[in-house]
């Protein structure tokens, strides 16, 4: 049987092991941020033979609800596995972050045993790296406008090191406090915990950051790592908006600065959110990775 329990610093190897195999693009294949992010619906993991599973229990319907496992084996005997587990809960199987090519894979094991809906809130924003960082063409034109009125400001561009970690979270809780109601707000608090949870764990996480100075002060943040063998993925972006242009320089900067290995960036889902979605569409994807979230029957 299944044993659930919550992700710890020691899982790092282990988990690593088994996403570098299945070497998935999707944002949540990450160890940084199943660490980071585990409070925002109760994530717990466990491992199955050479699987590696992770499990939502805090979701407002009460189903858990997993990602597909990562790693090497038998996947009709790992979702057979899963399926129990819900089923001696009394609820049905329920995977999310399924990609289109998964999805083959559970039409072919499964047949019609599951439906799957559309998740496209969920679905991540893949770019080519080559476009982020020299903003080529007429689709980019806005984007190099923008580049070049943060260009005129007099800023810094450095890579985060372990002095600046103090600062970074001061500057992001700072932004947060702007948001109202924040002392109620669930997710933003477990934003605030994964932050902290990323700079705790900066060198452990094997991350990297950039940051922008203004007058010496920290006016933009952005951390993220590898995600798999072609892919870069940014956890967090922030900058404060006052000064025209820095959000596409901070994009701009960083991408040139350390993701020249890569081809694609994933910079994740918008979460149903216009003004998010708006923004990332602007950066112009090479292609949504769409996401379904599949029921078994």
């Amino acid at each position: 049987m299944l044993e659930f329990r919550r992700i710890t610093l020691n899982d790092r190897n282990k988990v690593n092991k088994a996403l570098a195999f299945s070497d998935f693009r999707g944002c949540e294949y990450t160890f940084a941020n199943n660490l980071a992010w585990c409070r925002l619906a109760d994530s717990q993991i466990c491992f199955y033979k050479d699987f590696y599973i992770v499990c939502a229990f805090g979701n407002k319907d009460g189903i858990p609800t997993f990602i597909l496992p990562a790693g090497s084996g038998d996947y009709r005997e790992v979702i057979r596995e899963m399926k129990l587990f819900s089923e001696r809960r009394g609820n049905p199987l329920r995977i999310c972050g399924v990609t289109e090519k998964s999805l083959q894979m559970f039409n072919e094991l499964f047949h019609d045993g599951f439906t799957a809906q559309y998740d496209r809130d969920g679905s991540d924003y893949i770019y080519l790296r080559s476009d982020l960082a020299e903003l080529k063409g007429k689709k980019f034109h806005q984007k190099r406008n923008h580049l070049a009125k943060f260009n005129r400001i007099e800023s810094e561009f450095a890579m985060i090191d372990e002095k600046d970690f103090d600062d970074c979270i001061s500057f992001i809780v700072s932004d947060y406090n702007c948001k109202i109601a924040i002392e109620t707000s669930h997710s933003a608090v477990a934003e605030q915990y994964a932050v902290n949870t990323y700079f705790n764990n900066f060198e452990e996480l094997g991350l990297k950051g950039g940051i922008i100075r203004i007058n010496g002060d920290i006016a933009a943040v952005t951390i993220g790592e590898k995600l798999n063998s072609d892919t870069f993925c940014v956890h967090i972006e922030k900058a404060d908006r006052s000064f025209d242009g820095i959000y596409t320089g901070i994009c701009n900067k960083f991408t040139n600065a350390c993701m020249a290995d890569f081809t694609y960036v994933n910079r994740e889902e918008d979460l149903g959110i216009d003004g998010l979605r708006k923004s990332k569409l602007s950066y112009h994807p090479v292609f949504l990775l769409n996401k379904y979230i599949v029921n078994f029957k």
